[in-house]
């Protein structure tokens, strides 16, 4: 299967798709942390034809997410944060609509249950075998719900604990090796 992991720069979802012996490429603005061949430097609406089976994406959230929301005092004031804002909500659109039989859009909890459409699925990272709990929202186009694979009692907030520095953002995005494996499992099955 042809597998695309839009807007993923640290490899995850991709190497557990790889894994699997799926043709599984990433796309992202950024190089891949992991420095693989399988990456994709260049906007993602360059290639959403390329005749993909399978699209997991991954828009950035800092204009979408929830947890965000009270850093935008002021923005229905201002006309850049507005823009900024359409611009994100366009490209999950585009990525939704993308002519591709099947997809998943991972977001967390924010303006596109709003905007666009309520999410099929709501997931925490506590289902995967991670002690962390951070709701996010799946969209699925001809996809299964994901099961819970490993339910992890102990819980704390991932987006809470997560240290105040220049690469907070990129921390707080990765995918988790948990939930991508269980994407690789469950959605690379023949």
């Amino acid at each position: 299967m042809r597998v695309l992991v839009a807007c993923e720069f640290s490899g995850r979802v991709r190497e557990a798709f790889r894994s699997k012996g799926h043709e599984a490429w990433s796309c992202d603005l950024l190089d891949a942390e992991d420095n693989s061949p399988y990456h994709y430097r260049l906007d993602v609406r360059e290639i959403l034809n390329l005749d993909w089976d399978l699209m997991i994406a991954h828009p950035p959230c800092t204009y979408l997410a929830v947890s965000g929301a009270r850093w935008w005092s002021g923005k229905y004031s201002n006309p850049e944060k507005l823009k900024a804002q359409e611009k994100a909500l366009e490209l999950v659109r585009i990525l939704l609509n993308a002519p591709i039989p099947k997809i998943a859009l991972e977001n967390p909890i924010g303006i596109i249950s709003t905007k666009i459409r309520k999410p099929d699925q709501i997931i925490d990272p506590w289902m995967f075998g991670h002690e962390h709990s951070k709701g996010t929202c799946l969209w699925l186009k001809n996809l299964p719900k994901l099961e819970p694979t490993k339910i992890c009692e102990k819980r704390f907030s991932i987006t809470h604990r997560t240290g105040q520095t220049k690469d907070r953002w990129k921390e707080r995005s990765r995918t988790l090796r948990g939930i991508a494996q269980a994407m690789a499992d469950q959605w690379g099955a023949p």
